[in-house]
């Protein structure tokens, strides 16, 4: 684990065959038994539960003081086993066809979820990361997962808007999802036109408060290469890749806020 978290934070290596190669140039006085880069590989795929645990740790223990905690920013980003066009064939148990729409493509693999706090004028801290299959629809992850917190306001993007389950949760929890309006079917030219400024407004408000999660996301792809996962040959190979690069990224990011 050791030899994984420094190569991929600190040397800024991304394969596994790089961290390997460098750990036998540079780290054997330290590790004498690291052996061959198979024997590597098969005991970092044995470390998929300390990879989870670390990285919940890591996201639980070490929150910076300037958290809004009334404020929750969330999204998704897919981590990509294969192209659309071909058929998985990895880690089957845990994946399946999904389409990213901001890529605009079809792809096999699972889905990061992102609940983070609100940090005004930087990054986002995560509350909680979850991992679902690719197809798995982020508005429901939002309604089984997160929308029975009390006293917060979401920021999302138009697929976590729904306006009667909202209604519910301002009632019920006194939270309330915000998020860019989306057009109504239907309406008349007239009263879209009338309520257009003040739709753009909001819409534009929402959306720069959000911004940041999305920069998290392009910092995580940036640090550790999460998103590819095209190398990955099993379940646990995954596993590892998810949450090893995870606590990779969030080492760091834990003690330098």
């Amino acid at each position: 684990m050791a030899i994984y978290l420094y190569g991929i934070q600190y040397q800024g290596f991304t394969k596994i065959k790089h961290i390997h190669k460098f750990a036998c140039d540079y780290l054997l006085n330290w590790f004498p038994n690291i052996g061959s880069y198979q024997a590597f590989n098969n005991r970092l795929n044995r470390l998929g539960g300390a990879f989870t645990r670390l990285s919940e740790i890591l996201i639980k223990d070490f929150q910076p003081d300037d958290c809004c905690i009334d404020q929750s920013l969330l999204d998704s980003m897919p981590i990509v086993t294969c192209s659309g066009k071909r058929t998985g064939k990895v880690a089957r148990e845990i994946t399946d066809k999904g389409y990213c729409s901001t890529k605009g493509m079809y792809y096999y693999g699972i889905k990061l979820h992102m609940l983070g706090f609100r940090r005004k004028g930087t990054l986002p801290f995560p509350e909680q990361i979850i991992y679902t299959p690719a197809s798995e629809n982020d508005l429901n992850v939002y309604k089984t997962a997160w929308s029975n917190l009390y006293n917060r306001t979401f920021f999302g993007d138009k697929i976590y808007m729904n306006h009667d389950f909202n209604k519910q949760m301002k009632m019920e929890y006194n939270s309330e999802m915000l998020a860019p309006i989306k057009a109504v079917k239907g309406m008349a030219e007239v009263i879209k036109q009338r309520i257009k400024a003040a739709d753009d407004l909001f819409s534009t408000a929402v959306s720069r408060v959000r911004q940041p999660i999305e920069a998290m996301f392009a910092w995580l792809i940036e640090k550790t290469d999460i998103q590819r996962a095209s190398k990955v040959r099993s379940t646990k190979g995954l596993i590892v890749h998810a949450f090893g690069r995870l606590s990779a990224a969030f080492l760091n990011y834990a003690f330098n806020p």
